[in-house]
């Protein structure tokens, strides 16, 4: 009953969607302000309509908003709805250009942004009323717990920490040998031959798994249960141990899979990064053409060599590239660096040195002001590196790190990141690694947005890029 009146309110937020997004249309297409003057035919709105109205909930559609977010968080609902409002807004625009119609310029920007103010606000007061609903008892879902140790007593505390959620635990089912939680009552635990039956006597919406490892040879029939009497199971991917990364369910051939990525960061916002990353970078070159071109002479008419120096890194998953860069030191400066090796301020397997005598006298002002580093919206427009991400190391570097190491290599490099805005070369290797890691574990567009905004002024006190 649960699921099919589910069905019942995805098919009615895809209708108010519609609605309301074809109502925001309207409204902003009798704008004068909006609309080009002149006599227009109605025609030539359409296409450009039927988009805004339509896009919005196919877009929703796919990244699964139109189903259960009862144990998700809002703030992330937000961001995917942000997603869905960009390529909303992009797709109108195409729409407004292929059908001619007469709007100004910024119509699309403005209807994007009034389609996410009203449909966010709508989609975050009805997830906030559902919740306060859940809350006083409404809406309940009936769970069971197959385990009834440590891992499945946690799993009890913290659905009972989340009331909003609506979950209710009627039991644990475990095996007759297994020692159970002394916080879980013994008459709550069922064994598992007794699921049949279970199912049979009441109600149950969902069953978690939250049983040891050891147990995983006895759940075979649980699972098939599950699967025969059409009841969602849902396995906890900590019983292969905490140290391995969040699961996403992939296909091998014909097999359903568990993939055990070290980054789960969704498809769409990495998406929406890389054409951040195109227009960032595209903007970036335009502008810094006259900055690029005066430092190239500038380094022309005092250093004998090249203006650019191209150097092998190592990219995502150790993948090699030719970063681009201003040239700052001396034309055997790689060649000298061996005799230089003593005088390393920096621990693990990175050079670093404050006043190092390879570099020039041009050179040094570049680097305080982070202009070397300008011809590297090059490689972002490639591809090989993002605008925020982990800098790229050599890959000398990275035949010494640690496999934990390792690990900082699983997202694009970038031009700065929060080893460059916060500190440099104050902070040691080990500090450097955590940080980049912690970008990568945490990674959001709101992130970068604020690395990138924090970046200006670390480049103006010389501590950054």
């Amino acid at each position: 009953m649960l699921r099919s009146r589910a069905r019942g309110i995805s098919s009615a937020l895809q209708l108010i969607d519609v609605l309301v997004s074809a109502g925001v249309f309207l409204l902003l297409s009798s704008a004068p302000a909006l609309v080009l003057p002149g006599t227009y035919s109605t025609g030539s709105l359409l296409l450009p309509g039927l988009v805004a109205s339509l896009a919005w909930p196919l877009i929703l559609e796919q990244l699964e908003l139109y189903d259960s977010q009862r144990r998700r968080d809002i703030s992330g609902v937000l961001m995917s709805l942000i997603v869905a409002a960009g390529i909303s807004t992009v797709l109108v625009a195409a729409a407004t250009a292929f059908a001619a119609a007469p709007v100004v310029w910024s119509f699309p920007i403005v209807f994007g942004a009034g389609q996410f103010v009203v449909l966010s606000s709508l989609r975050a007061l009805g997830m906030a009323g559902i919740r306060a609903f859940r809350r006083r008892g409404h809406n309940t879902r009936y769970v069971l717990i197959v385990g009834s140790g440590t891992r499945a007593q946690h799993v009890y505390q913290v659905i009972r920490r989340h009331r909003e959620w609506g979950l209710r635990v009627v039991g644990f089912l475990d095996d007759g040998d297994a020692r159970h939680d002394p916080r879980i009552s013994e008459p709550d635990i069922r064994k598992l031959v007794d699921l049949p039956k279970i199912l049979k006597e009441q109600v149950i919406d969902e069953v978690i798994v939250a049983c040891p490892r050891s147990m995983l040879g006895n759940i075979g029939p649980v699972v098939s249960t599950c699967a025969s009497a059409g009841v969602p199971m849902t396995l906890l991917s900590d019983l292969f141990g905490d140290y391995l990364p969040p699961p996403r369910v992939t296909r091998f051939g014909s097999l359903a899979a568990l993939s055990f990525a070290p980054v789960h960061h969704s498809r769409s916002l990495l998406a929406v990064k890389r054409l951040i990353d195109l227009a960032g970078a595209t903007t970036g070159l335009l502008v810094a053409s006259p900055l690029i071109a005066v430092s190239a002479i500038a380094i022309k008419a005092t250093s004998p060599g090249p203006v650019f120096f191209r150097q092998i890194r190592s990219g995502q998953y150790g993948r090699p590239f030719a970063m681009i860069k201003l040239r700052t030191m001396t034309v055997d400066a790689e060649e000298r660096r061996a005799d230089l090796e003593a005088a390393n301020e920096m621990n693990g397997p990175v050079f670093k040195m404050r006043h190092d005598p390879r570099v020039t006298t041009v050179g040094r002002l570049l680097r305080r002001l982070s202009l070397d580093e300008l011809p590297q919206f090059w490689n972002v427009l490639r591809g090989d590196m993002s605008l925020v991400g982990p800098r790229p190391p050599l890959p000398h570097e990275v035949a010494e790190y640690a496999t934990f190491d390792r690990r900082r290599l699983s997202m694009r490099p970038g031009i700065t990141c929060l080893w460059q805005v916060g500190g440099r070369n104050a902070l040691d290797f080990d500090s450097w690694v955590k940080l980049d890691l912690e970008y990568i574990d945490n990674w959001s567009l709101m992130g970068d947005l604020k690395i990138m905004l924090r970046t200006l002024p670390a480049v103006l006190r010389g501590t950054g890029m």
